[in-house]
């Protein structure tokens, strides 16, 4: 049987970790954050905790990483830790929704924007979309070597832009409120302020964990799948606080917080309205990177479960030619595809799955404690500061848990009913897999 091929250095894995934060969120929340905390230091003090939450994850995840280096990541330390349920219910929830609605929603991003250069329509941007799944697909179907190559240099364009961004706002800044004006809290802000910006900050910062997915496929996977976390999560902490700061320099506050298209508003102001065609292309690029950084890594999490008999037993299937998840690519596409049609919006697709992602987040900050237990800290990496930054990881994601099921018990209601869903499956998936 042939099995995956080692070919992912440690830059693809700190592409694949900073690429799959950037996406559209910093594009598009800025906006929503400066709403619910409108002031420029506690903004940058939201995107600041926003960093700290993910580098506490990032050196958690590390630590799990480095002691069980698998396809699958996540899934396999969730699995290990608290059995198959839990596991399954993960792969369940990011099939469903979490990973296939995200690339479905960039997807819909990436064609909006192709919208600003060719009238599309409505028909017409869901056919971009559904071409722009197809195109990822193939890429990712025909080795991880192409797919890698492609997400870093898609990864790289839009550092790239975002980095162009920061250097607008030194050459052409003062136009704004600036990075320390307005150090009071602003209406709105507070503890309910800051809870309300965190959604969006986190939505932004997510994604980063799929360096792990893809483990098998790394060179030096104990050193690297922990170090490609880190680093992937410390480049997005700079990078957004920078473009941040950049915002705030070349916009007054109120136009960032009335603005739905921060980026292109900020660069207009810089350089006049010929900078709107930058930034559209920019935010095309960066939907396009991190919708096929997640067309490379999340079928590794379907292969992982039909390994051990939870999934289409055919996904298990590696192609024989290009060692990949062939089949597991092209079922998480057909169903990406269907959630394209079903929608077809960005903010539909993406209401509820921050919840169900951020329990699992929680869970596997805690499966820390449980794999140290049971085996010991691992010889190659023992995440820094310990107990205390994977507690203060755990007790952030309980904090955004419970601020979610006050603030929108929908969205929390639905995440957890998709994973009650989930449950009888896992019973006859495992009671089937155990009769075989």
């Amino acid at each position: 049987m042939p099995e995956f091929a080692r070919r992912l250095t440690l830059f693809d894995l700190v592409l694949i970790g900073a690429g799959g934060a950037i996406g559209s969120g910093i594009f598009r929340t800025p906006s929503q954050v400066a709403a619910a905390v409108p002031s420029p230091t506690w903004i940058l003090a939201a995107w600041a905790l926003g960093g700290a939450v993910t580098l506490a994850g990032a050196l958690t995840f590390a630590e799990l990483g480095a002691a069980m280096p698998r396809a699958g990541g996540q899934y396999v330390w969730l699995s290990e830790a608290y059995g198959g349920l839990v596991g399954f219910l993960h792969g369940w929830a990011y099939f469903l929704v979490v990973a296939t609605g995200a690339i479905a929603a960039l997807a819909i991003v990436f064609a909006e924007y192709v919208g600003y250069f060719v009238h599309l329509g409505t028909t017409g941007t869901k056919v971009v979309a559904l071409g722009a799944l197809v195109v990822l697909a193939g890429v990712n179907v025909v080795g991880v070597r192409l797919a890698a190559a492609v997400g870093d240099a898609l990864t790289l364009a839009k550092l790239a832009a975002l980095a162009a961004i920061v250097g607008l706002a030194v050459w052409k800044g003062g136009g704004g409120e600036g990075a320390g004006a307005g150090a009071g809290v602003g209406a709105g802000a507070g503890a309910g302020g800051m809870g309300a910006a965190m959604i969006g900050v986190l939505w932004s910062y997510g994604g980063w964990q799929h360096a792990s997915f893809a483990a098998s496929e790394a060179k030096r996977p104990q050193r690297d799948v922990p170090l490609g976390m880190v680093l992937g999560a410390g480049i997005v902490t700079l990078v957004y606080l920078l473009t941040n700061i950049a915002y705030l320099r070349l916009l007054p506050l109120g136009t960032i917080i009335a603005s739905p298209h921060v980026a292109s508003d900020a660069v207009e102001a810089a350089i006049g309205r010929a900078g709107g065609a930058a930034v559209a292309a920019a935010i095309a690029v960066s939907a396009l990177g991190t919708a096929g950084i997640f067309t490379l890594t999340t079928p590794r999490v379907y292969w992982a479960m039909a390994e051990r008999g939870l999934f289409f037993r055919g996904m298990a299937d590696l192609h024989p030619r290009w060692r990949t998840p062939a089949r597991a690519i092209l079922l998480q596409t057909a169903w990406a595809a269907v959630l394209v049609l079903a929608w077809g919006t960005f903010e539909s697709l993406v209401s509820y799955v921050l919840f169900v992602d951020w329990l699992f987040f929680g869970l596997t900050g805690a499966a820390v404690f449980i794999v140290r237990r049971r085996q010991g800290p691992p010889a190659h990496y023992r995440v820094p500061g310990y107990p205390v930054v994977p507690l203060a990881f755990i007790g952030m994601s309980l904090w955004f848990l419970g601020s979610t099921l006050w603030g929108q018990p929908a969205q929390a209601l639905a995440g957890a009913g998709l994973l009650g869903l989930g449950v009888p499956v896992y019973m006859l998936w495992s009671d089937g897999d155990r009769r075989a």
